[in-house]
């Protein structure tokens, strides 16, 4: 989907695709429910002092592998299963036209029913897409390419640079114009770049794929393997003048405040002045932009490419965009590249799984607000509550008592941590109103745009306003959580807020080790290297001391070169894949820190209280137990790649194993001696 605004948002994990196959081997499985922990999760012929992820996962790893239709299977994946099935009753019964409907029920379920309409999707064949391509045939110069991209612009079609709105970076109550870089289809710049084998086999496959797809959109064969070298070499050009994404980690090298005329002058090839006019946002002077390197050496290209090139690679943009939605032989090419080489996945998911993962997409909070009606009571909120309030007063604890933070430095974070909104729990209190959005039981297709562009037209609606800070950016079912920085803010979806993370039946120990982390890790970004750099109101500013900012990357040098040295693949012939510390730097301080300050959570909770051993495990270690189960996973050869070079979170074992050796709580716990691969000699800690 389209992303029309751009935000600092930390996630506490990456996009999940809900997942399919065989339910877990479990007696909780076959009655339908889903314990907080399952002591089968165990392999007890593991010590834990020596690998705590695989005593505390090895059973469930095991008894779970990968259903052929996805590329990894997890905890996370097998809640969001739940929660798609739970989706998926309630879009069947929505779909009915017979039976009687609230307006949103009609909504989602005759988008759900366009989705499930295969017969008519393969009668329809490529007819939404040959409208889309005759407009870039009609293009005859590069200023009406330019009037063209900001036509696609207003569609929630693609173009070759970001445009959207988000928080002035220095003064987060007003929202910008932003523009950012883009214009790739591979999954990272470096793939473009990188002379390894298997980057190059990624590169030829790519070749292939763009000529099938081209061809299959009408050009003939041999025009279509040409045009796929074009848009290689494009994109190449494109990727090479990117930032990496560990650069685009950094708020500064996005801070590139100006007015429209000096972004003419940054990029004089690029005709901003048709864009802009036909994207049909309101007249502004000031953005921001995200990639200054972008655009400065793209423009170069523009200048230097024919007309033809550009149109050839648009023409395949709009065949890569329209591709899910048309008939099986494109929905199939895609699927073989982009999920079966790409990620490993054997098998292409039912229709239902992908429709309404489509509905989700396309109109989130009106599926979402049946959702919660279903799901997610008043006491859900209440609960959240009360663990977050516990959290907080840990972290104010934590902060009070870091030995290297001078008290100038200390009133900030304080101030910071007072700050933070917190109420974002569950669902929104406003929904928003998707009366305007068109949805017609035989276009799949015109539905998935017409609801993409009511996403944009919301969006280029906020340039030049006052920040809205009740918008969400998951929508309720989601199973994730995050931490916007512009506004200071953590959320939790109601999808998460279940087992494994949280159940009300299990003890406290359980909980702080599972949602307790969760809300933990996501306090934390609001203090990790990229939100340290921003203040209590959500702006770019320094509000460290120049010591304090030393000690502080002095930590976190410590842990991007712990988990540099993780091995995500092991390869004897192409070389190890290595996990890259300053891409997963925040998701790793935040992962080590949530777990320090929710175990300093429990310890109060569990204050004055009998410590009950439960099946033989102390609350301390049911806590570091209910953490490990969270992040049980498997994950296919191919996935695991990519995620090592793309993805910001660690995969499960390094989020586990990296953050239990560094805390000398779980060496007590467990018994661990000094010298065990679980005890780290040099133990890192920033928070």
């Amino acid at each position: 989907m389209k992303t029309p605004s751009f935000a600092l948002v930390l996630t506490l994990v990456p996009a999940l695709t809900a997942a399919a196959g065989q339910e877990p081997p479990t007696a909780a499985a076959a009655a339908g429910t889903s314990p907080a922990y399952d002591l089968r999760a165990l392999d007890r012929s593991v010590d834990p002092c020596v690998d705590f992820y695989e005593f505390a996962c090895g059973g469930w790893r095991k008894a779970n592998p990968i259903p052929p239709d996805q590329t990894r299977w997890g905890r996370f994946n097998e809640l969001a299963e739940r929660n798609r099935e739970a989706l998926h009753q309630i879009l069947e019964a929505a779909k009915d036209p017979v039976r009687p409907r609230s307006p949103i029920e009609a909504k989602v379920g005759d988008y759900y029913a366009a989705c499930m309409d295969e017969p008519l999707i393969e009668k329809q064949g490529e007819a939404p897409l040959q409208a889309l391509l005759a407009r870039v045939d009609a293009v005859q110069s590069k200023a009406g390419l330019f009037r063209l991209l900001g036509e696609n612009e207003a569609g929630a079609l693609p173009v070759f640079f970001r445009f959207g709105s988000a928080p002035d970076m220095h003064d987060s109550t007003r929202t910008i114009a932003m523009v950012g870089q883009g214009g790739t289809s591979l999954p990272d710049r470096d793939d473009y770049l990188k002379q390894d084998a298997k980057s190059k086999e990624m590169r030829e496959r790519f070749l292939g794929h763009v000529g099938r797809m081209l061809k299959l959109a009408g050009e003939p064969e041999a025009a279509a393997k040409a045009d796929a070298e074009t848009v290689l070499r494009l994109e190449t050009s494109l990727a090479d003048a990117q930032l990496d994404r560990t650069a685009l980690r950094d708020p500064r090298n996005r801070d590139n405040p100006m007015s429209v005329a000096e972004l003419r002058q940054l990029a004089p090839a690029y005709d901003f002045a048709a864009f802009f006019s036909a994207t049909g946002a309101p007249a502004f002077e000031k953005l921001n932009v995200s990639s200054r390197r972008f655009f400065e050496q793209s423009s170069r290209l523009v200048a230097d490419t024919p007309l033809a090139d550009w149109k050839t690679w648009l023409r395949w943009h709009m065949v890569r965009e329209a591709a899910p939605y048309l008939g099986r032989a494109f929905v199939d090419e895609d699927f073989a590249f982009n999920r079966q080489f790409l990620q490993g996945a054997k098998e292409l998911e039912p229709r239902w799984k992908r429709c309404v993962q489509a509905t989700d997409r396309g109109l989130g909070e009106a599926l979402g607000q049946l959702y919660v009606e279903k799901t997610f009571g008043a006491e859900g909120k209440a609960r959240m509550k009360v663990m977050i309030e516990a959290l907080t007063a840990a972290l104010r604890e934590d902060i009070e008592s870091l030995p290297w933070m001078t008290p100038e430095t200390k009133k900030k974070a304080l101030a910071k941590l007072a700050a933070f909104n917190t109420d974002k729990v569950g669902y929104p209190d406003k929904w928003k109103d998707y009366s305007s959005v068109e949805v017609r039981r035989d276009d799949y297709f015109g539905n998935s745009r017409r609801a993409e562009v009511f996403e944009v037209r919301r969006a280029h609606a906020r340039i030049d306003q006052p920040t809205d800070r009740t918008l969400w950016g998951m929508t309720p079912p989601t199973v994730n959580a995050y931490y916007n920085a512009a506004n200071n803010e953590i959320v939790f979806p109601a999808g998460i807020l279940q087992p494994p993370f949280f159940d009300r039946a299990a003890d406290d120990a359980l909980n702080y080790g599972g949602i307790g982390v969760v809300i933990g890790h996501e306090y934390t970004h609001g203090f990790d290297d990229q939100g340290s750099k921003f203040d209590a109101q959500g702006n770019l500013e320094n509000w460290w001391t120049p010591d304090d900012r030393k000690a502080f990357e002095q930590r976190t040098d410590c842990v991007e070169k712990e988990y540099d040295g993780f091995v995500s693949v092991a390869d004897p012939v192409n070389g190890d894949v290595h996990l890259k510390g300053a891409l997963t730097l925040g998701e790793n301080t935040a992962d080590n820190g949530g777990l320090r300050v929710s175990f300093a959570a429990l310890q109060k909770a569990l204050a004055g209280k009998p410590r009950t051993a439960i099946d033989g495990f102390t609350p301390e270690q049911r806590f570091f137990l209910g953490f490990a189960n969270v992040w049980c996973q498997n994950v296919t050869e191919p996935a695991a790649r990519q995620l090592a070079q793309t993805d910001p979170h660690s995969p499960g074992r390094y989020r586990v194993n990296g953050s239990v050796v560094n805390f000398e709580e779980f060496a007590k716990a467990f018994g661990c001696r000094a010298g065990q691969p679980m005890v780290s000699e040099n133990a890192c800690r920033v928070w």
